[in-house]
């Protein structure tokens, strides 16, 4: 079984009615609870992916029970069964966590969808975690000791912690969106998904169904619902990359979704919320953009409550010793090799380079040099040419 659901609800001919109606799937698992305290018995004692919650059961107020769910990893999603007139309530108890309502009588059609749009989030947010937990494995960072770069993981924690929009400027290659994974294991939504997207490797008519997800029939080849990115991140941060490629037209919903904390499905009608802090990314000056008309300034003074300048490597040479040390370990233990040591006419060589590609750049050469080297020192017939001359 792929799904485990929990219906909780005081009235048990509506319990067996759900149970009877799911159990002919044979992708769920159907558990019920009479009561909140129920509830609570069967969530701490095994894992649940969505959970049906009545909004009153019996005498008790059935969104009481959002605060313990939240507090479970991963958090299931919550769909309130609501009477006539809550529906208000409901809406707002979305805000604190619920991901949708269904109204009494239940339509079982309007269930099922609302099951499978669940399902789909829940599947995304899972292969995503697989892949953030690689990196949480090895994840690590060189501050070193250029002051600028100190002020910078600084502040960077600062607005980890404050969980508002971040703007990254910096040159290709100086490690925008290592400085995103820092912000995201350095605040409260570091147990929440980190949802990257590199918005210029992806054509503009593509990147909106990406963000905000479409509906089946939405255009061709849509042949189901799909939930966008900004679902995936609720509750975690989604990493812009490259924001300065988006088109005007682009720039314009994302504003609209990141200031209403509202996305709409393409082909869609209906108003999804989410809560999502913004990590936004750019090699360019969109300040200079912005007097060309290439980018809006109202996206842009929302993206940059707190603005980060990674300064290139070219101007961080004494950081050189300590991000060499922190690839060669890192490197050497990747491909299994035994690589100590860093001849004095290498580290000259890069300390003379300017290093346009910046630290991917150093990376790469260090990488380069671990394939080629004999024994446990690189030297300069390791490293490539280009560098090696610097000597």
């Amino acid at each position: 079984m792929d799904f485990t659901v929990l219906v909780v609800d005081d009235e048990e001919n509506f319990r067996e009615g759900i149970k009877q109606y799911l159990s002919r799937d044979v992708n769920y698992e159907i558990l019920d609870a009479a009561s909140l305290s129920e509830a609570r018995e069967i969530l701490n004692r095994q894992p649940v992916d969505i959970i049906m919650l009545d909004v009153q059961v019996g005498k008790e107020y059935g969104p009481d029970l959002l605060y313990d769910i939240n507090r479970i990893r991963p958090t299931p999603k919550t769909i309130l069964i609501t009477a006539y007139g809550e529906v208000e309530m409901a809406v707002d108890a979305m805000k604190n966590g619920a991901f949708d309502f269904l109204s009494k009588p239940v339509s079982f059609p309007l269930l099922e969808a609302t099951l499978k749009r669940a399902e789909d989030v829940i599947r995304l947010q899972k292969e995503i975690e697989s892949l953030m937990g690689a990196y949480k494995k090895d994840f690590s960072f060189v501050v070193g000791q250029n002051e600028k770069m100190k002020r910078i993981f600084k502040d960077a924690q600062l607005a980890a912690k404050a969980q508002v929009s971040i703007l990254i400027g910096g040159e290709t290659g100086t490690g925008k969106e290592v400085l995103a994974k820092f912000i995201h294991q350095n605040g409260p939504r570091a147990n929440k998904l980190l949802v990257p997207i590199n918005c210029a490797a992806i054509q503009p008519t593509i990147l909106e169904s990406e963000l905000f997800g479409y509906e089946a029939g939405a255009f061709t080849n849509a042949e189901k619902r799909k939930p966008g990115l900004f679902e995936v991140a609720d509750g975690g941060i989604l990493f812009l990359d490259e924001i300065s490629s988006m088109s005007m037209d682009m720039q314009s919903k994302l504003l609209r979704a990141i200031e209403e904390k509202k996305v709409r499905h393409v082909g869609g009608t209906k108003e999804i919320p989410v809560d999502v802090q913004i990590v936004a990314a750019s090699n360019r000056n969109i300040p200079e953009m912005i007097e060309k008309g290439d980018f809006r300034e109202d996206l842009y003074y929302r993206l940059r409550i707190v603005d980060i300048e990674i300064p290139p490597l070219r101007e961080r040479k004494e950081d050189l010793p300590e991000l060499i040390g922190f690839f060669v370990k890192s490197i050497s233990a990747e491909r299994g090799v035994n690589i100590t040591k860093v001849s004095e006419p290498v580290l000259r060589a890069f300390q003379n380079y300017s290093w346009p590609g910046n630290i991917r750049e150093l990376k790469n050469a260090i990488e380069r040099a671990s394939i080629f080297c004999e024994g446990d020192t690189i030297n300069l017939c390791d490293i490539p040419a280009d560098i090696a001359k610097f000597e």
